[in-house]
């Protein structure tokens, strides 16, 4: 926690919001909620956060009794939530449903990251669709800069692998899109048909794929909740 010198109340919310409320811990939180126990992982999870802060906040984090650090074999460093860590599942995913609901679509859509947005494809990626052999499908989306344009999905034995460069494998799905209609798909204020329909999405490569991306893609698990205006 920065130092702020707190809010000085002794209400359950306030003691709450002191150890909760800092920039980037309650992502760092959702990441965790997500299974995400490496520092690597989670950095990929907060793309924009600096591997400095992030260890602070876990550091916060553990001397709060939220998260516990296990040493593994080879000295790598995992993290882990405590029952405490935990408790804050249902806060975290209800407000991420709240967020859903009331924050408006096109403000959502200001907020473009394709490593965020190909993170969280790659780790709710249905494999169930697509061929028992090894699939790969690569996203290209023409309007980033070179280094982020293109982004692959190794899907195998139903084990899949997220790609910033081209992994030498044969492609079985070529997918082109703006980032803002993947991320629009992916956050169901959209779906696959609509999107090629308006000509925002083409699909080149195995038809059996193709046709069956609404279904691999999988969504945000908050994409089920239906928007309100506020």
């Amino acid at each position: 926690m920065e130092d702020r010198g707190g809010y000085g109340q002794f209400c359950p919310v306030s003691m709450a919001a002191e150890r909760l409320c800092s920039r980037w811990t309650l992502l760092v939180i959702r990441e965790m909620l997500c299974g995400t126990t490496r520092f690597n992982d989670l950095r990929r999870g907060v793309p924009r956060m600096s591997p400095a802060l992030l260890s602070k906040r876990l550091k916060e984090l553990e001397r709060f009794g939220v998260v516990y650090a296990t040493r593994k074999q080879g000295g790598a460093t995992e993290y882990h939530l405590t029952d405490a860590g935990e408790d804050l599942r249902p806060i975290v995913l209800g407000m991420g449903f709240w967020g859903q609901r009331w924050v408006e679509s096109q403000l959502t859509l200001r907020n473009l990251d394709p490593s965020l947005l190909m993170w969280d494809m790659r780790r709710h990626l249905n494999p169930e669709p697509l061929p028992r052999r090894r699939c790969t499908i690569q996203f290209l989306y023409p309007e980033l800069p070179q280094a982020r344009r293109n982004w692959w999905l190794v899907i195998d034995a139903g084990d899949v692998d997220l790609c910033g460069f081209d992994p030498g494998f044969e492609v079985d799905l070529l997918v082109t899109s703006s980032l803002r209609s993947m991320t629009s798909i992916w956050m169901g204020l959209t779906v696959v048909r609509r999107e090629i329909e308006a000509g925002r999405l083409e699909l080149d490569g195995d038809p059996a794929v193709a046709k069956a991306m609404q279904q691999w893609l999988g969504l945000s698990p908050f994409a089920p909740e239906p928007r309100r205006v506020a």
